[in-house]
């Protein structure tokens, strides 16, 4: 049949459409046909997508003229999924999924009705009723179980290759190295790493080659899957993807074991322009910072209005000092030198950049509202910090909504966690509607988290009974699609505390009796979704479809090796009595929290430091 339609097309002209016409008359629906990818005018991207899930499985996803969609999985069959995982550089298919096994995907539909003999060398040689043409929906999507076997030398452009990152690294070029597999970030077992692994990892990243491969979790251990182990390169791959490597399973390796690296990087003088002064050790004291350029260069102060631990894990790093432990607004060092002019004011760093250089600052005038050496900035640097990351799959396992009567909620009134219009109800009559989860709060960093205040400042609550070490510790918002803000709740830390760790590590710190509170590395503290303000208010929500965003150490009261992975999303679906929490992932803040601490004064300038 498709034979016979190409061929009408290309050679019987208007008698060839009405024959066409009248097939689809009789026959009451149109017959599969091929689906050529050069009528897209763009060549297919696959993928595979979904939870839970291996590398090798997951929801088939197509892109199709810059869109990605899906497959149905009406007539799909084995044959089909033989194709697919050719396409996706697999030696052949082990199985299938009908109904979204791996959840339900978003955008089009691309195919629907496939049915392939098994031979083909692309998808776009097998009938399908065409692209886009489709009368399903989402929770029919199709997914394939590839063989955890690559096609030799196969590195087919349609594929979204893995990536590669560095995390918990105090300086440029040096990290834990994780890889993007399908869609989930792992690390890299120390089986077998060595200098040319690493320096071909170097490399790719845009760095010279490797001067140190570390082992057993130097650079602190990772969460989730380990992807490879026993990689083996030669020192001449372009990519690290091209080494041959092993997969692993549980068994084989631990994140005990998770491999590391520190690059060469080009010298570029920038730590000459900076010093510490007044400081009990080279760790700490007053920033003092060079400008004026080669022809008549000047130490001077920069001013501690609004500096913060983003600034000074930049100043630290560009000191080559390691991570931030508190950046200061006010010091209280000994004036060891005749610096005492400030030379620059309204410093404002995103915490990612190589030098104060990078950051945005005040013009000229200098505009600094205290004066004098002791309201100059300083910092504290220190070689490891700590790292908190949510689990994210607990909060979309754990999402619920309750209505809770108002006279059970008179404490969480006094600690305001209810939304604004709360105050105007009837109380003690009536409720709240509050979706509900649990949090689990783990820290992957080199040094244990600890609260910014000591327990002499703690403030203690009557109506539950506790105290409360941070005035914020959690944000958790209800968003519209573009970031607006609905609903909001907050979490202070009434009790940091190892409520679990790994087998090999001891809990530390325990709330009870006014005891420590913190987080140990390799521990994590949970908050179950029954205690009180784990919760978000959403009594005034309106049905919807919205994003539900939880940031963690939102104010960055306390230094982390990491912000970047402090914020979790959520798709959220609300029909006004139910609420369907699915895709929940690590990412970057949203709507206001993404523009909390990047605030520019008017008329500042992103004037770079000379």
């Amino acid at each position: 049949m498709s034979d016979l339609q190409l061929a009408g097309g290309q050679q019987w002209g208007l008698w060839g459409l009405l024959l066409g016409m009248l097939c689809t008359w009789c026959l009451g629906a149109p017959s599969p046909s091929p689906s050529p990818a050069a009528s897209t005018g763009s060549k297919l991207r696959f993928r595979l997508a979904g939870f839970p899930r291996k590398h090798y499985e997951g929801r088939v996803e197509i892109q199709r003229a810059g869109e990605w969609g899906t497959i149905c999985d009406d007539d799909f069959t084995l044959q089909a999924a033989h194709v697919l995982c050719r396409e996706l550089g697999f030696t052949e298919a082990t199985g299938w999924a009908h109904s979204a096994k791996y959840g339900a995907g978003t955008g089009r539909i691309w195919l629907d009705n496939l049915n392939c003999r098994g031979t083909e060398q692309s998808i776009t040689e097998c009938a399908s009723r065409g692209w886009g043409n489709s009368d399903c929906t989402h929770d029919e999507d199709a997914g394939v179980i590839c063989k955890d076997q690559r096609l030799p030398g196969f590195s087919d452009s349609n594929i979204i290759e893995p990536r590669l990152r560095l995390k918990g690294g105090a300086r440029s070029g040096e990290g834990r190295v994780e890889v993007l597999k399908g869609s989930e970030w792992g690390t890299v077992c120390d089986h077998k790493w060595d200098l040319l692994s690493a320096s071909v990892l170097c490399r790719e990243l845009g760095f010279g080659s490797a001067r140190e491969a570390l082992s057993g979790a130097r650079m602190g251990q990772g969460m989730g899957p380990i992807h490879l182990s026993e990689v083996r390169c030669s020192g001449r791959e372009a990519s690290l993807w091209s080494c041959p490597y092993k997969n692993i399973t549980a068994e084989d390796c631990s994140h005990a074991q998770d491999a590391a690296v520190r690059c060469n990087l080009p010298y570029t003088g920038v730590e000459t322009m900076i010093r510490l002064s007044g400081g009990r050790s080279r760790y700490e004291g007053r920033v003092e910072v060079q400008v004026g350029g080669p022809g008549s260069p000047r130490w001077g102060l920069i001013c501690g209005d609004d500096w913060g631990t983003l600034e000074a894990m930049v100043a630290c790093r560009q000191l080559g000092l390691g991570y931030a432990s508190h950046g200061l607004q006010e010091t209280w060092y000994w004036d060891s030198g005749n610096v005492t002019d400030v030379v620059l004011s309204g410093v404002r760093c995103t915490g990612s950049e190589l030098s104060l250089g990078e950051c945005a600052h005040h013009g000229t005038p200098i505009a600094c509202k205290r004066t004098g050496t002791r309201f100059a900035a300083g910092v504290i640097c220190s070689e490891t910090a700590s790292d908190l990351i949510l689990h994210s799959a607990l909060v979309q396992e754990t999402a619920y909504i309750e209505d809770r009567p108002l006279h059970m909620l008179y404490c969480a009134a006094e600690e305001n966690c209810l939304a604004r219009s709360a105050r105007a109800a009837n109380w003690p009559y009536g409720h709240r509607r509050l979706l509900r989860f649990s949090s689990q709060i783990h820290n992957l960093g080199r040094a244990d988290f600890r609260p910014k205040a000591g327990r002499h400042s703690w403030v203690w609550h009557e109506c539950h009974g506790h105290y409360h070490s941070m005035d914020i510790f959690t944000h958790y918002d209800i968003l519209t699609p573009n970031g607006t803000k609905v609903a909001e709740g907050h979490k202070a830390s009434f009790c940091l505390e190892d409520t679990e760790c790994q087998e090999d590590v001891s809990k530390r710190y325990e709330c009870a009796n006014f005891g420590e509170q913190g987080i140990t590395v390799g521990c994590w503290d949970l908050y179950r979704h029954d205690i009180d303000c784990q919760w978000i208010d959403i009594t005034d929500v309106k049905p919807g479809n919205y994003i539900l965003q939880v940031v963690i150490n939102p104010n960055y009261e306390v230094a982390e090796s990491d912000f970047t992975n402090n914020a979790m999303k959520c798709n959220c679906k609300y029909d006004g009595h139910r609420i369907w929490v699915h895709n929940c992932h690590i990412g970057d803040a949203f709507g206001e929290e993404a523009n909390r601490r990047f605030e520019r004064y008017p008329g500042q300038a992103n004037n770079q430091i000379v």
